[in-house]
């Protein structure tokens, strides 16, 4: 059932969206016009902590998620919407972690203090992910209702990551039945492209890792996860794998190349957003929805399905 209440929501975009990910900050913004629903970035927001500060001091990659939300309260809101799966799981993760640990909510009003505003306490803001804002504030039946040009004979393999879903205990939301979303086999983005006539295939790799992690570590181990996610998607049948995470998405694009010159394993099944399909579904051009910004091309594909 839509709820109303999402209709306008806070919006984190994170550091990706305004730098890699910028096709999907571009295409999640037309998306939401289009649909009629209304993002409010937040002021002066901050970094999440990524991995980068987890890695060396989680309390304080706790702080700095519940910055971000402190500052959505203070706005005056009760939802914070992030497209990135590393910022959604962050903010999800400060929730649990001012819940849970002592020490850790010790911290965040310490650096509150510090930092000269207010200390956020769990439970006033909750944050969805982009897969949650539509489905939840539109949901299926109202969004084929909107679409003009049809994803019908478009294959599609849908690819949530890793962080989506994992740990399970910090998205309490998640498993409850009918309507919810599932860690174990998510299916919201499937229901949206589905939703929009996309033909989605049976791709057990849906939250596989991308091995974004070690991208600059150990690039050999991150090309091989990758190509073991898009070799997987062609044996299914897909043109397509759809991505709802930017640091997934510039995974899959970059390291694509990558196997071809150093493993010599070409594929060709393209890496768009789930919002720029959903953008072109409503009507948008793959301008408007930063198609051509991707580095993986589309262009003749999409033309091909004349959504071009």
């Amino acid at each position: 059932m839509p709820k109303d209440d999402l209709k306008r929501v806070a919006y984190y975009p994170g550091c990706a969206l305004e730098g890699t990910g910028h096709s999907y900050n571009r295409s999640t913004k037309a998306v939401g016009k289009a649909l009629g629903l209304e993002l409010v970035e937040l002021k002066n927001w901050n970094c999440c902590g990524a991995m980068e500060v987890k890695n060396v001091d989680p309390k304080i990659q706790t702080y700095l998620s519940a910055r971000n939300l402190a500052i959505a309260e203070d706005m005056g809101f009760e939802t914070v919407m992030s497209p990135c799966n590393g910022c959604y799981h962050n903010l999800k993760k400060a929730e649990y972690d001012l819940s849970h640990d002592p020490a850790s909510a010790e911290v965040n009003a310490r650096l509150s203090e510090k930092s000269g505003h207010a200390t956020y306490q769990p439970g006033k803001v909750e944050t969805i992910h982009a897969l949650d804002w539509i489905k939840d504030a539109i949901g299926e039946e109202e969004l084929s209702k909107r679409v003009k040009n049809s994803l019908k004979g478009i294959k599609v393999a849908n690819y949530y990551g890793c962080m989506y879903t994992r740990p399970r205990h910090i998205f309490p939301e998640k498993d409850k039945g009918p309507g919810s979303e599932s860690t174990l086999k998510p299916h919201f983005m499937d229901d949206l492209l589905a939703a929009a006539g996309a033909e989605n295939v049976e791709f057990p790799l849906k939250t596989a890792c991308c091995g974004g992690a070690h991208a600059l570590s150990d690039s050999d181990t991150s090309t091989r996860l990758v190509l073991n996610i898009l070799t997987t998607a062609e044996a299914c049948g897909a043109e397509v794998i759809a991505t709802e995470c930017p640091t997934c998405h510039s995974g899959l694009e970059m390291h694509q190349v990558r196997a071809e010159k150093v493993l010599g394993r070409k594929t060709n099944v393209k890496i768009l957003y789930f919002t720029q399909l959903l953008g072109m579904a409503l009507g948008l051009s793959a301008r408007k929805v930063g198609v051509h910004e991707n580095f993986s091309d589309a262009s003749s594909l999409l033309k091909e399905k004349g959504l071009g």
